[in-house]
């Protein structure tokens, strides 16, 4: 997870970029984010380097809720985000790629749960959060690639829970070769907010909020930030067969037929 604005080359101990545009692999992201954590943790204890604008999103997505909360953290690097939405009154559980980042982080918050987990492919029963926060941590996922990992952050998401990402804004690649004073090799990702929420749509989930800001002094690019509701009851879609049916929440599956589920009321 990268703050935003620590993307510019011009900062002290900050990366360093050139175009790129192979694929991007998770070993390298994995390696990338082992070397510079510890220096991560020390630059970036909490969200101080935030924007203004940037923390009343968070705000915003806490107060829609509820009390206490449980609250996934995907990407959560050295916990500083966690952190900051446990002292809200979430109940926060971490998952990172980096075992180095995850290590850092229950150091600097034992009372919160860290573990080492792929984005894709998450070991939390479906249904398990009522809120998940992807907060820059998409930004090394291209585009291809990003339906999957939308997917499965919105299969651990309750009926009613909000997911909320946040991403730089536009297209392409850049290659970044250093960072946090430690030679990396990664790429950061921009994407297209339209995409973003049209991958969200497709997951299952409703946009509600969608904000893009300008970028600041020591960031090369415009920021998004988007917020997407799994409903309560799952939509109604039209079934050629036997009219109206209930459409299967994401990740779950259904019987095929209204009379093959107990309780489920069909009309025409």
């Amino acid at each position: 997870m990268m703050a935003p604005g620590l993307e510019d080359s011009s900062l002290s101990q900050g990366p360093s970029f050139r175009l790129g545009s192979r694929a991007v692999s998770s070993d390298s992201v994995r390696a990338g984010y082992d070397v510079v954590a510890e220096d991560y943790a020390r630059l970036l204890p909490d969200l101080g380097f935030e924007a203004p604008l940037d923390r009343a999103v968070l705000d915003h997505f806490r107060a829609g809720l509820g009390p206490a909360p449980s609250v996934l953290d995907a990407g959560c690097g050295a916990g500083r985000l966690a952190a900051h939405l446990a002292g809200r009154g979430c109940r926060v559980r971490g998952v990172d790629l980096s075992v180095e980042m995850v290590r850092v982080a229950r150091r600097a918050h034992p009372a919160i749960g860290f573990d080492v987990a792929d984005l894709a492919a998450l070991r939390h029963p479906d249904a398990t959060f009522d809120g998940v926060v992807a907060w820059y941590s998409l930004i090394h996922t291209p585009p291809r690639a990003l339906g999957p990992v939308v997917a499965e952050l919105a299969r651990v998401l309750a009926p009613g829970g909000l997911l909320l990402t946040a991403v730089h804004a536009g297209t392409g690649v850049r290659q970044l070769s250093s960072a946090y004073g430690h030679a990396v090799d990664l790429q950061v990702v921009l994407h297209d907010p339209d995409e973003v929420c049209a991958v969200l749509e497709r997951a299952g989930l409703g946009v509600e909020v969608r904000l893009e800001r300008a970028p600041r002094a020591t960031e090369r690019a415009a920021q998004a930030f988007v917020i997407a509701r799994r409903p309560a009851q799952a939509l109604r879609r039209p079934d050629l067969r036997s009219g109206w049916r209930a459409a299967p929440a994401p990740g779950r599956r259904y019987p095929a037929g209204p009379g093959e589920c107990p309780g489920l009321q069909v009309s025409r």
